[in-house]
């Protein structure tokens, strides 16, 4: 993902200078990223970034008129539109590109960081006070990475550029392992390297002196559940009106942008909104193979209806053949925070970058206005580890429940954001630039005084649709809300919807060994024809069965994965041999073991 690298040290200058170029050289993944370096010697601050050309953070850094203070600024940041105009105001004067603003706004505002409304990090230097600042966004998901020595300090948007200096840092932290085979990702700011740690969410750290001056959380998720809950009209009308006052802010910038459509509420209530011109805004599904899946049936139906092109980007054979590729890039680009079936959405956002290279998204809605839970620990398959490795799997479901203990909402956005739904956001972003209006600074803390009835439904959504555009309302999403017909009917249609998606899961992911016995009996019939492609466009089960298997068998029965120490191979062979016979249904381990032997090649090896 690109993002800024650096180290605060007390190293010779020419070393310094040949770590920092390793580092940049280490996540510039594209010929569309462009790289830069900053160095204060005297300060001991060596910074380097890698962009995408013409993104709001290309060409840094950005200084002030009398050059004492300097910004390098990575991400996206979407102000009040009389930020700029009041600045120039006050005598500033604004560069041509789009984050020029920033290092005023810096100056003035005494809150600048807390104030900020976006995903992004940053390092600032001040020279007036001979200190400099590295810090992050309020819920840390534009990551940073960091490792600190007696005399040194390194950080990175990404920890391979960490490891590229630092190769003694190879070494896997087995309690992060054993919390991504429970919860598909790290808990607590730790990573899958044991010396390398995340930035916390809000976090500012001062440096003087080529060292550590003061660690600061600018923003306590306290401050923002301090609230008084609104009645539920109220709690409308005023999310009503921050949700389309705000929105224009996320269709701004130099670059084209395209939304990539589901059948869900989230992407709906957006163009229920966004008035854009016809043919103004590309429009886009992910699909299978199988049929046109519900998210690519009503998507085509919302973009007819607003007037703009539709297309579908289809994961099918081309995928599969070059899966062994893109399953390795994706655990590559994320440092591990990915499992391999997050290939899949590394190819299609390649796909999506020739459309438009910024992607407009309903990501996060659902867990915002509607409690959304997306990850909760799971147990793996009895005897597949060894005894030693499974208690940090144990351990990881009592952290687990520890850890929700907590205001929901700041779970989902302090906890649930930055751990679990990073890994997809750093993949997809190494190819667009991912925008979603439901993490607005403002929306949030609307969200806050809602009444806790409204966020346990739909209702809020469907009515914010509607009064949008009632032609979107009456277009059913994909679990058959919205729409105009009777209330028996419209609970029919949702139980036959809901019929077809577990029937889905249970052909799918989902599929007890029972059912798979016999499924693999029929399996002239292949059953999985009537079910599967409804609501998913992958399906990993039949892929591992069949196209498959020989990469399966090729990189789980290898000597070096059967090897490795917290694993017993004879249980490995069996789950490879059962699966792929179809007597099985292992889809969920033979991802995790996957994964973990990709980690092990690829950063630990």
């Amino acid at each position: 993902m690109p993002g800024i690298v650096g180290l605060v040290t007390k190293m010779p200058p020419e070393q310094a200078k040949y770590q920092l170029q390793k580092m940049v050289a280490a996540i510039r993944h594209e010929e569309f990223y462009r790289t830069g370096t900053w160095i204060d010697e005297e300060l001991g601050l060596y910074i380097g970034w890698v962009e995408r050309k013409n993104s709001f953070s290309d060409e840094m850094p950005i200084r002030n008129e009398s050059g004492d203070v300097i910004l390098i600024f990575s991400g996206e940041e979407f102000p009040d539109p009389e930020t700029r105009g009041s600045l120039k105001r006050r005598g500033h004067t604004l560069g041509d590109q789009p984050s020029s603003y920033l290092v005023h706004l810096y100056e003035e505002d005494p809150h600048f960081f807390a104030d900020l409304n976006g995903r992004f990090h940053g390092f600032v230097v001040d020279r007036r006070c001979g200190l400099a600042t590295l810090f992050n966004d309020r819920y840390g998901m534009h990551r940073v990475y960091f490792h600190e020595s007696k005399d040194d300090i390194y950080f990175a948007a990404e920890a391979k550029a960490i490891l590229a200096v630092q190769n003694e840092l190879r070494d896997a932290d087995l309690r992060g392992l054993g919390e991504f085979v429970a919860c598909g990702c790290v808990l607590e700011n730790r990573t899958l390297f044991r010396k390398i740690h995340v930035l916390p969410p809000s976090t500012a750290w001062t440096f003087a002196g080529k060292a550590i001056k003061r660690k600061q959380t600018y923003l306590q998720p306290s401050e923002l559940e301090d609230r008084s809950q609104l009645d539920p009209e109220s709690y409308y009308r005023t999310l009503r009106g921050v949700f389309t006052r705000n929105l224009p802010r996320y269709f701004t910038g130099n670059e084209p942008i395209g939304i990539s459509l589901t059948g869900g509420l989230d992407t709906r209530m957006i163009l229920a909104w966004h008035k854009s011109r016809p043919g103004g805004l590309p429009c886009y599904s992910f699909g299978g193979t199988y049929r046109d899946c519900a998210d690519v049936t009503i998507a085509r139906k919302l973009a007819k209806a607003c007037g703009q092109p539709y297309q579908v980007i289809a994961v099918g054979e081309e995928f599969l053949s070059k899966f062994s590729y893109y399953a390795e890039r994706a655990v590559y680009l994320t440092d591990g925070c990915v499992a391999v079936n997050r290939a899949a959405d590394l190819y299609v956002n390649q796909i999506a970058r020739a459309i438009a290279p910024v992607r407009m998204t309903g990501n996060y809605g659902s867990e915002v206005l509607r409690n959304s839970i997306a990850f909760r620990p799971g147990m793996p398959t009895a005897g597949l580890f060894r005894p030693d490795f499974v208690e940090h799997v144990t351990t990881a479901g009592r952290t687990y429940s520890e850890l929700r203990d907590t205001h929901p909402l700041s779970f989902a956005l302090f906890r649930q954001a930055p751990w679990y739904h990073y890994g997809l956001l750093a993949l997809e972003q190494t190819q667009v630039s991912i925008r979603s209006p439901y993490l607005d600074n403002e929306l949030v803390q609307t969200v806050y005084s809602a009444p806790n009835a409204t966020l346990a439904n739909n209702d809020v959504c469907l009515r914010l649709i509607a009064d949008g555009s009632n032609t979107f309302h009456n277009i059913r999403t994909d679990r058959g809300y919205g729409g105009n017909s009777s209330g028996i009917y419209s609970k029919t249609l949702r139980e036959l919807i809901e019929f077809t998606v577990k029937a889905e899961y249970a052909y799918d992911y989902g599929m007890p060994h029972w059912l798979a016995r016999l499924d693999h009996a029929l399996s002239v019939l292949r059953l999985e024809r009537l079910f599967l492609g409804r609501h998913k466009f992958a399906h990993f089960r039949v892929w591992y069965r069949d196209a498959l298997s020989e990469f399966v068998r090729q990189m789980l029965l290898d000597s070096r994965t059967l090897s490795r120490p917290y694993l017993d191979p004879s249980v490995v062979e069996t789950i490879v041999r059962d699966h792929i016979k179809g007597h099985h249904n292992y889809t969920t381990e033979i991802h995790q073991l996957l994964t973990l032997e990709q980690v092990h090649r690829i950063f630990l090896d």
